[in-house]
């Protein structure tokens, strides 16, 4: 069979990619799955703090992407779909271990190292690596603490720097909804942490998540 894929692809298109995978060619999906693993890993770490729990996690989440890709209308770009797909899997893992529920509203584009290494800055400096260590540490119990709707948003808004509209289209809510979530979110969060590191937290977790 003709493959679809091509070096002189555009590095940045994932719509090429998913054209490619969608007409049967494995080598597409492969790169798409090389280019988003990273970035689906941590965000399932994040939601279970748990680093086997984000390896299942991710593992399911592209499974269910391979077998839905017929499914993915394209309404969205393939990494929104890709985040709704692995936070679904996240919740109902947690689900299943933990009793937490938390399922995503359905959306017509729905088919259906160790973690501390992950997130260690790779600076030369040891005491600053501690620090931001600690920070994320800090921040991330602290985003545990919130409730599964407020902390998806955080975790979206805060953390991946999502958009507004992305992010309420990952959560199959309003965008005013979104906006309410994030200043209850920012408000509690705040309550509990230093402003000055909570600011420097979020900095660090945006750093991370763009070289994911």
């Amino acid at each position: 069979m003709e493959t679809f894929y091509a070096t002189s692809m555009d590095k940045d298109s994932d719509g090429v990619l998913l054209a490619a995978a969608k007409c049967g060619d494995t080598r597409a999906f492969e790169e798409l799955v090389t280019r988003h693993e990273r970035r689906v890993f941590v965000l399932a770490w994040r939601i279970t703090n748990n680093r086997e729990d984000a390896e299942d996690v991710a593992q399911e989440t592209f499974h269910k992407a391979f077998l839905h890709l017929d499914d993915f209308q394209e309404k969205s770009r393939f990494s929104t779909w890709l985040t709704r797909i692995a936070m679904n899997e996240a919740f109902m893992l947690l689900r299943r271990r933990r009793g937490i529920f938390e399922v995503l509203p359905e959306n017509p584009d729905d088919g259906v190292k160790s973690a501390c290494e992950a997130f260690v800055d790779q600076s030369p400096n040891p005491e600053e690596s501690c620090w931001r260590r600690e920070r994320r540490q800090l921040l991330d119990k602290a985003i545990n603490r919130l409730g599964p709707k407020i902390r998806s948003t955080i975790l979206l808004r805060d953390i991946e720097e999502r958009s507004v509209e992305e992010t309420a289209q990952i959560l199959g809510a309003s965008i005013s909804a979104v906006k309410a979530r994030v200043f209850q979110g920012r408000r509690k969060l705040r309550g509990t942490i230093n402003p000055g590191l909570l600011r420097g937290a979020y900095k660090d977790g945006r750093a991370e998540a763009q070289h994911c």
